[in-house]
């Protein structure tokens, strides 16, 4: 499984959320340049950055941020997401040094354009997040739930060609509670197929190792790393 450290951005600053609200933000540095160079030379490969003022704007903010990790921490492979809501959007991150997008509320409100970017760029490029609150899917930073099933959401776009789906049980975000296993246990049991990455509510290296038990392709860490009670180099060691 890939260990996947978060950097979400808000203003140029690196920062967190709890359960997506804007207010209840936390400022941990203010380089994300210097959080992702500290990744990079803890022997991490992967990386998410999240353009958090792009998920409120309904479009791509912070480029130029990933552009400079992307240029000087090379040896990461970043996921980016956070307003992508548009042709222009996607080649902007693509253009910024990003190797696969991360689009949900696009997959919700505009599902062919969606699947435009499934056939243009491939299905290795783009990352379906499905993020759900009581599993219903949430969309525009989160301030808005929808009555879309979480599982149909999944099985629906696994049909239409998608491969890695990225999904957040918003209850967990930030909360330092543990992660949904049960939930992640259910989607790949209906989809066994798919790349799925968990997100969310990962704090120690007990709830690391329950998601490696699971046969994930990924997991993200954010808040649990910036807090400490996570540190690099026991992640190192359980990375692949």
């Amino acid at each position: 499984m890939h260990i996947i450290p978060a950097i979400d951005i808000i203003d140029g600053k690196c920062v967190r959320l709890v359960q997506g609200q804007y207010n209840a933000k936390t400022i941990y540095d203010a380089k994300p340049l210097d959080v992702a160079m500290r990744f990079q030379d803890a022997g991490f490969t992967r990386l998410h950055v999240v353009d958090l003022d792009g998920a409120q704007q309904k479009r791509v903010v912070n480029h130029r941020t990933l552009e400079e990790i992307a240029r000087k921490a090379e040896s990461l492979h970043i996921d980016f997401g956070g307003g992508i809501q548009s042709d222009n959007d996607v080649r902007i991150a693509f253009e910024s040094g990003a190797r696969q997008i991360t689009a949900g509320s696009i997959a919700v409100k505009n599902k062919p354009l969606f699947l435009q970017w499934l056939q243009t760029y491939g299905s290795e490029k783009i990352i379906l997040a499905a993020d759900a609150r009581d599993e219903k899917i949430a969309v525009s930073g989160w301030e808005e739930t929808t009555e879309i099933s979480l599982l149909e959401f999944i099985a629906e776009y696994e049909s239409q060609g998608v491969k890695y789906v990225m999904c957040t049980d918003i209850s967990k975000d930030g909360m330092m509670e543990g992660a949904a296993i049960e939930l992640y246990e259910r989607i790949l049991a209906q989809s066994p197929d798919v790349k799925l990455i968990a997100s969310g509510g990962v704090s120690s290296i007990k709830d690391v190792e329950g998601l490696i038990e699971k046969n994930l392709f990924g997991a993200i860490i954010g808040k649990a790393l910036y807090e400490g009670t996570l540190n690099l180099q026991e992640l190192k060691a359980l990375n692949q």
